[in-house]
């Protein structure tokens, strides 16, 4: 425990000179009369009961022996180990989650896997409907819609808190404490299977295929939109930087494709309509060549052709 206490000293030091640096900041521009919408605002300390403490060691804070992770200050932690580290740790990151379970981080090099090769090649579109539109039929990922089945119980503890919710300047009771526990454990349920999901999908495509024309999609943009609660639930960018990472790590070709005109081009002639198409329209149709497909598979083939690889 005073390990703990002394490490988070340290830590706290550090947060006191990045908090008066974003305070000086947010008055300078005070003074200078900056538009609010430019301005800085001004930095507010996270209380102690709304943080997850996180301490950092090198590789002269901590060693592994015997199976136990030892930490400076004499401190020996029994770690219940997910799998065997392939390589001595350059460091490890010792942090609590919002549940209130400890976990503890290894950063070790990494390693490529290489997998034998296929000869095959993919183009991957993002979307709502279905997470990734591919030009393999068999590879399509539909939406799982987790937080979706998640929700109801979510809104149950979600009002527990509500009706608990303790005044201000006055600790939570035993109720709202477990309640938000539970909410927590719930989220944290939720997230883990996009991950699962996510990475079970991008370990299939990576080990089929030899090259990945991936659409550089960035789903900020849909946080404003009508779709901006599917969208999240989807977790669009977490499953593509998990098949980005699953492409480099078994030494396979990841192409990141600017998603420009992905929807207005043609994949058989390379013509581009004169306006973009609507939302609801699911069909693309070119007018110079005839041809006629759905619109996602035609944005998957897009992005082959733009990687330079011949869609099969």
């Amino acid at each position: 425990m005073k390990t703990g206490i002394r490490s988070v000293t340290s830590e706290w030091t550090v947060r006191t000179n990045i908090f008066a640096k974003s305070r000086a900041k947010a008055l300078k521009d005070i003074k200078a009369a900056v538009p609010m919408r430019q301005r800085a605002g001004m930095p507010q300390y996270k209380r102690k009961h709304q943080d997850d403490l996180s301490l950092n060691y090198t590789q002269r804070g901590f060693r592994l022996r015997y199976g136990r992770l030892h930490l400076a200050g004499g401190i020996a932690v029994t770690v219940v180990w997910s799998r065997a580290l392939p390589e001595p740790p350059s460091s490890v990151r010792v942090y609590r989650d919002s549940t209130g379970v400890w976990y503890a981080s290894f950063v070790v090099a990494g390693m490529t896997e290489t997998l034998p090769g296929t000869g095959r090649v993919i183009g991957i579109d993002w979307g709502v409907k279905e997470i990734a539109t591919t030009t393999s039929d068999d590879h399509d990922l539909p939406h799982p819609q987790h937080g979706k089945s998640a929700a109801q119980r979510l809104v149950h503890y979600q009002r527990m808190m509500s009706r608990r919710k303790p005044k201000r300047g006055c600790a939570g009771s035993r109720g709202y404490r477990e309640a938000r526990r539970q909410a927590a454990k719930l989220h944290k349920k939720v997230a883990r299977q996009r991950q699962d999901t996510a990475r079970k999908w991008a370990k299939k495509v990576v080990r089929d295929h030899d090259a990945l024309a991936v659409e550089d999609f960035r789903p900020k943009f849909l946080a404003k939109s009508t779709m901006a609660r599917k969208a999240a639930d989807a977790a669009i960018g977490a499953t593509k930087t998990a098949l980005v990472e699953m492409g480099r790590k078994h030494g396979r070709w990841v192409h990141l494709v600017h998603p420009a005109h992905t929807t207005m081009d043609c994949a058989d002639c390379g013509a581009r309509t004169k306006h973009a198409l609507p939302l609801s329209e699911r069909t693309y149709t070119c007018t110079t060549c005839g041809m006629s497909r759905p619109r996602d598979k035609n944005s998957a083939r897009v992005m082959l052709v733009r990687a330079g690889l011949c869609p099969g």
